[in-house]
């Protein structure tokens, strides 16, 4: 490779290498399409990187076809000395293209095939077609096209127009702008969420996935005024176990929302911590795990919550058991869900069955264990508020608790 002499006029001026996608920039410099789109992308001022002239941003980068075909025939006449084909790339996606595709998804013939090719080039992982996707307000058009499907009751196409939002998603102001005006697209995919359809793992794991980022968008008034139908239907998808992903994105739906309005309680109401006490039972992955006990630790915080909690026969017994058992994550929110418990739900019976369940045993070890120093205080002061009632037990040793009592 080192004896073949490269024709000049083939080397790109930025990457050196060998152009394979030769396009013209306006000052008449042909650069490597890669190459200068990322000069253009990442540099400070956008001037040509030979003439140093203004080079715009929007600025057209014509492509070269006869130096393009020329450097195909001469790698071609080189491969016998080890020189790669150069093969003919891919045109780039114009924007006329992607506003047909638009326009077909109002046409009810060719809605279907329009959505097809939309996915088609949502898989692209080319940056360039998806900013054009982008700019064409790829996404308003399909969400828009998702609001009219479940207004009209319609199935078909709902995989493809998911996958292709799911793709093309970018948190952009027009994106925030349209599902703050919509607020039928959250209804949409919950009813996608509830519905029988063909390819139901795909489609509804899709539309979680889009639902996680509608939420990260949505303003407060909108995470305020959601339905209780929208939470029964995030623990039907956490009790279905329709994917890994699914049950994850729900969960972080769940943590999310805690923080708005009357959330929790909504929650609540839905008979989340059962559900969840019962979904971490069947000992799910450690990153589930850590999820679920997030969501139980904030839905503790409110009265509502730890009724429920207390209501289900083994709920101080998991906690406790997963005490030092997973990661540092679940330890720091475990010892919340106790410390909730002792300070504000402390009856005599609670208090008894965290010692016969060895809740008070896993904070002494947590104590002496290798944890966060905030984690041990958190520990201390829950031993400290009930170690009148713990200290005369046989089941802790007593010079753990000597040093707590009041």
């Amino acid at each position: 490779m080192d004896e073949i002499e490269i024709p000049q006029y083939f080397i790109c001026p930025i990457s050196l290498q060998i152009m394979k996608d030769p396009v013209t920039a306006v000052t008449g410099i042909t650069y490597d399409r890669e190459s200068i789109e990322q000069w253009l992308k990442t540099a400070k001022d956008t001037t040509c990187p030979v003439t140093k002239q203004l080079l715009p941003l929007d600025s057209d980068l014509t492509p070269n076809h006869t130096l393009r075909r020329l450097i195909q025939k001469w790698s071609t006449e080189n491969t016998s000395n080890g020189m790669d084909r150069i093969p003919t790339p891919k045109s780039p996606l114009s924007k006329s293209r992607v506003l047909k595709l638009i326009r077909e998804f109002e046409v009810p013939g060719l809605h279907i095939n329009a959505l097809k090719k939309m996915e088609v080039l949502a898989e692209d992982n080319n940056e360039r077609n998806r900013k054009c996707m982008e700019e064409a307000g790829v996404a308003k058009a399909v969400i828009l096209l998702l609001i009219r499907f479940y207004k009209e009751g319609r199935i078909i196409g709902l995989e493809e127009a998911l996958r292709s939002l799911y793709l093309i998603w970018t948190p952009s102001s027009e994106i925030k702008a349209i599902v703050n005006e919509n607020y039928d697209f959250i209804d949409c995919l919950t009813w996608i969420l509830g519905r029988e359809i063909e390819n139901p793992v795909v489609v509804k794991t899709h539309a979680m996935l889009v639902l996680k980022r509608v939420i990260e968008v949505a303003n407060t008034r909108m995470l305020e005024k959601l339905k209780p139908e929208f939470f029964k239907e995030m623990l039907r998808v956490l009790k279905l176990k329709i994917s890994q992903q699914a049950t994850k994105s729900a969960l972080q739906i769940l943590i999310e929302l805690c923080l708005w309005g009357r959330n929790k309680s909504k929650i609540v109401e839905a008979n989340a911590i059962f559900e969840l006490i019962e979904f971490e039972l069947e000992k799910p992955e450690k990153n589930i795990t850590e999820l679920i006990f997030n969501l139980l630790a904030q839905l503790c915080s409110c009265a509502d919550g730890r009724a429920q909690f207390q209501r289900h026969a083994g709920s101080i017994a998991m906690v406790a058991k997963r005490i030092l058992r997973v990661s540092p994550a679940t330890d720091d929110k475990a010892v919340h869900i106790l410390s909730f418990i002792s300070k504000y739900s402390a009856t005599k019976e609670v208090l008894l069955e965290m010692l016969r369940v060895g809740a008070v045993t896993k904070l002494c070890m947590v104590i002496q264990a290798d944890c966060a120093t905030y984690l041990k205080e958190k520990a201390s002061g829950v031993l400290r508020l009930h170690s009148n009632l713990w200290n005369d037990s046989p089941c802790i040793a007593v010079y753990l608790l000597t040093r707590y009592q009041r």
